[in-house]
């Protein structure tokens, strides 16, 4: 139901706490692949209270990083690896990773789309050693549900693209039901807020991010981004208009926000190369 009342992502992102948390797991995830089974990245991740999260050093991995696992989910197999000391030596980058992470067992579920492989969920139990049995069907059936919903919607592209380019470009936020993979194209304007940054998306929510805006101009693409003021940028897609008042000063209105935002006189001149006004 969660896939059909909220925002995508935003739903991935809950399934999996409720998963995790049922599963009495200390960290949920999914993580997806390129078009050519050559990287994967981390997309969504829920962990418990004081378990490290891992989400963001995991991007434009090499699979084979993963290889002993990946050679049993492209078979549609779950793997439970119930004790991480007993990994084969052939799987000595996976278990260094998860050495890493300070996992105790790890249950991975494949994903697939029209019969290709396409991402993975599963569990990690940090705390202590767990075995999962019951909740493999229910990892499964999730499975079946977010590749529906979201390579149902937008499948990976194939064919002869560079592999980054299947990867739409994510910036990873703390919110309420964990770190979530946000697109980019989703994020209407930042505002300094001190030493945080107000992140607005365009699901109406407000995120305080801890980066300062100065590091977030560094993460975001020119050409997309306006700044308006030297305490906010915008994404000029979402300028619904350009308020001029009669004492001279410029504001604008952005996506559905009540509120207008201050254009300074510095960032007027980028807005007009940007939107030829």
């Amino acid at each position: 139901m969660l896939l059909l009342t909220r925002p995508l992502d935003a739903a991935i992102a809950e399934i999996l706490q409720v998963i995790g948390v049922e599963a009495e797991a200390d960290r949920a995830w999914m993580f997806e692949y390129d078009a050519d089974h050559l990287r994967f990245r981390n997309t969504h991740e829920w962990s418990r209270g004081g378990v490290g999260s891992f989400v963001q050093d995991l991007q434009h991995v090499p699979v084979t990083m993963i290889g002993w696992l990946h050679q049993r989910l492209i078979l549609g197999q779950a793997v439970m690896v119930n004790d991480i000391e007993a990994l084969p030596r052939s799987a000595g980058a996976l278990r260094a990773e998860f050495i890493r992470q300070n996992n105790k067992s790890v249950l991975s579920v494949p994903v697939f789309h029209d019969g290709r492989l396409v991402a993975c969920i599963g569990f990690d139990a940090v705390a202590a050693p767990r075995r999962w049995s019951d909740e493999i069907a229910d990892l499964f059936r999730c499975a079946d549900l977010i590749a529906a919903a979201h390579y149902g919607r937008s499948p990976i592209t194939s064919g002869g693209e560079d592999s980054q380019a299947a990867y739409p470009a994510l910036i990873y936020l703390r919110r309420a039901h964990g770190i979530l993979g946000t697109p980019l194209t989703e994020i209407v304007g930042l505002r300094s807020s001190k030493d945080y940054t107000e992140v607005w998306l365009v699901d109406g929510a407000m995120v305080l991010d801890p980066r300062p805006l100065t590091q977030w101009l560094g993460l975001i693409p020119p050409g997309w981004f306006v700044r308006i003021h030297r305490t906010a940028v915008v994404n000029h897609q979402f300028v619904r208009e350009v308020v001029r008042r009669s004492s001279g000063a410029w504001q604008l209105r952005l996506h559905d926000y009540e509120d207008h935002w201050p254009v300074s006189r510095a960032g007027r001149a980028e807005l007009r190369a940007h939107l030829g006004v």
